[in-house]
């Protein structure tokens, strides 16, 4: 059995294939070049649940034959508390071709709604039959305890570490193709909702937060993922996180009377430019301003606020009110969960979430208070596919929002009693 206690160690490395299991032999079961590509193309939010089903279900249940094939710790784990391994049956065409074919269907969005539904369901019956794997949702916390890996050392071209107190941190490792992908993705829930166009970009965090590369920190990789979507890059603090009001206000007067993009996590913009500002009792003129936000507020709860006096308050010391909040996690980097102008967190079509009572694990219904379940097409390289969290929230709806976004929309009311801090953002340190 594998033990799972806690180490003050590193994690080990218990995901990595065999030695004798090379990427050639166990690459049958990923999905294609053909299916990713196809996947990229999906509309962000406009199909519904049951549209969205027929494509998302086969892929998750293709990732878990792929990890449970290629993660000896991943099956290991599958088999203990699934109670049944996974039938080795070769499904990967079939659900590659599946997925290819639907990619023409995606060239008309006008076709969508008519036929995904109609031209899916012969297909995707054969897969989600009762031979397909359950979605085994693995605690998140395990990424802080093991390095779970589902491609060898030498696949591996970056690793991701996400916060977290006494040297716990998860390690998440990416070779190229899941690189990329979680590149395109996020890429095309941003741009849904900022248009395409690259705007001028405050940068609510200081340049120190990106000067080490080697210490690739979910901070750092939050900070340098959106401003992809920027230009003319400014750092609105210094490296002690004071304001630099000589860049803010070379940025304003170039800048400040056309939409400008910033972005920072939610602490920060709190703590460093809401408070600071308010103390001066200086205001800064960015009526056109976009603030994307996230991250929560980590070590800082007790100074934590409501969306609604967050955005008040931001408003009154910068005038911006196109405020978005998001929600993701380093172990699912890619697929994040956009606020829109109703307050309300999206799924995009990459991804689902689905809530559970803390103790019995059930299923619960919309409404419903538990922890968030996350599924993400996205994780390729590692087993993070299905993850259940430590964080507490409700689904609010389906297909019905009025934003006009269709899909899971949901809350998160915060996180379980004695979770570790963790998350998007780093520990406060500065």
């Amino acid at each position: 059995m594998l033990e799972l206690s806690p180490s003050d160690e590193a994690p080990v490395a218990l995901g990595m294939p065999a030695a004798h299991e090379t990427a050639t032999e166990t690459a049958s079961a990923r999905l294609s070049p053909a299916t990713l590509e196809a996947m990229t193309q999906w509309p962000v939010y406009q199909w519904t649940q049951a549209e969205k089903a027929a494509q998302f279900n086969p892929l998750v249940a293709q990732l878990t034959r792929w990890h449970y094939q290629a993660c000896p710790a991943y099956r290991q784990l599958y088999d203990a508390f699934v109670g049944a391994p996974i039938a080795t049956a070769s499904e990967a065409e079939a659900t590659n071709a599946h997925i290819a074919t639907s990619a023409a269907m995606l060239d008309e969005s006008t076709h969508v709604a008519s036929t995904s539904a109609a031209s899916t369901t012969t297909a995707s019956t054969s897969i989600d039959s009762t031979s397909s794997p359950a979605r085994f949702a693995l605690p998140v916390r395990l990424f802080k305890l093991h390095a779970l890996q589902s491609v060898p050392d030498s696949e591996v071209v970056k690793t991701m570490l996400s916060s977290g107190t006494g040297g716990a941190q998860s390690r998440i490792v990416l070779d190229k193709t899941t690189a990329a992908l979680q590149t395109k993705i996020l890429s095309r829930i941003v741009t849904d909702l900022i248009g395409k166009d690259r705007l001028p970009m405050l940068v609510l965090d200081c340049p120190a937060t990106v000067k080490d590369r080697l210490k690739f920190s979910a901070r750092t990789a939050g900070v340098l993922g959106f401003s992809m979507y920027g230009r003319q890059l400014c750092y609105a603090f210094h490296d002690d996180m004071s304001l630099n009001d000589q860049a803010i206000a070379e940025f304003i007067e170039r800048f400040g009377q056309g939409p400008v993009l910033l972005f920072g996590f939610t602490y920060i913009v709190w703590l460093h430019l809401v408070l600071a500002l308010e103390q001066r009792g200086q205001r800064l003129a960015l009526p056109h301003g976009i603030l994307i936000h996230g991250g929560g507020w980590k070590k800082l709860e007790h100074a934590a606020v409501s969306k609604d006096e967050f955005k008040q308050r931001l408003a009154s010391v910068t005038g911006i009110r196109r405020v978005h909040n998001y929600y993701g996690m380093v172990e699912q980097t890619g697929t994040i969960f956009m606020e829109c102008s109703e307050g309300h967190l999206h799924c995009p079509v990459w991804a689902d979430i689905r809530v559970r009572d803390v103790l019995s694990q059930q299923l619960l219904s919309i409404g419903e208070t538990g922890l968030l379940e996350l599924t993400s097409l996205l994780p390729q390289s590692y087993p993070g596919h299905v993850l259940l969290t430590e964080d507490v929230g409700r689904v609010l709806g389906v297909d019905d929002c009025p934003c006009g976004r269709h899909g899971v929309y949901f809350a998160v009311d915060g996180r379980i009693a004695h979770a570790e801090v963790r998350g998007c953002s780093d520990s406060y340190s500065r």
